[in-house]
């Protein structure tokens, strides 16, 4: 069995994001699925307390009972049995925003990596929002360094335009010329793509949609539209 993912652009916890975000928890098992709030990304501004309460605060406000956020907040922490515990029991697990490069190089090769994929693989709902969807592809962008670095690889040929109607698509270009085999993902903000569409491998959902960047063309996908892409 395998679990079930939802790339979200930015802008979480509000608006339309509750569309992806219920809509995960329902494939989660329900209210009463364990929710694991991952505050990584915002760590290096010592932001990650407040954003981890945040995630908390709101997906409760979305009728969640069993909502927690986890202290990963650097190498020592992602390969700790507590940390580590608390992920093997989730069935949302939820990577939020801030720094990508930081997010992914302190989840490579870590015990909670290692767990969150087999939550995934026992069928748990793996989330992120700008950084966090970043990170879960193929390949990633860091906009401080202007280079691409390998993704943790849940999405194949795969690389996240966040944040795209705001600043994302000015993106788009410069990772087209870098990464031109590679389908390029523009999710607005307020917006998810979920991939439990029956008829197709994802389904955009929220307050924008999704643009798709494929080496042979580029094609908008509104809330509710499903769609795929090669990998």
């Amino acid at each position: 069995m395998t679990g079930y993912l939802l790339l979200e652009g930015g802008a979480e916890f509000g608006g339309r994001m509750a569309v992806p975000d219920l809509a995960g928890i329902a494939l989660a098992g329900g209210l009463d699925a364990p929710i694991v709030i991952v505050p990584t990304a915002a760590a290096p501004d010592n932001n990650h307390k407040r954003a981890g309460d945040n995630g908390v605060r709101w997906f409760r406000s979305l009728g969640a009972n069993r909502v927690s956020a986890v202290p990963l907040i650097d190498r020592a922490s992602a390969n700790q049995a507590d940390v580590v515990a608390s992920l093997r029991q989730a069935r949302l697990v939820y990577l939020l925003g801030g720094f990508p490069r930081y997010l992914g190089q302190t989840l490579r090769d870590s015990l909670a990596w290692q767990t969150i994929l087999e939550v995934y693989a026992s069928g748990a709902v793996i989330a992120g929002s700008s950084a966090g969807a970043m990170v879960l592809c193929s390949h990633y962008f860091d906009p401080d360094e202007q280079e691409i670095y390998p993704g943790l690889g849940l999405v194949p040929n795969a690389c996240v335009l966040p944040h795209h109607n705001k600043f994302g698509k000015s993106w788009a270009e410069r990772i087209r010329s870098m990464l031109p085999k590679v389908t390029l993902l523009g999710i607005d903000e307020h917006t998810g793509m979920l991939n439990d569409a029956p008829a197709a491998n994802w389904r955009a959902a929220g307050g924008g949609g999704v643009t798709v960047y494929s080496p042979t063309g580029v094609t908008r996908y509104n809330s509710g539209d499903n769609f795929n892409f090669p990998d």
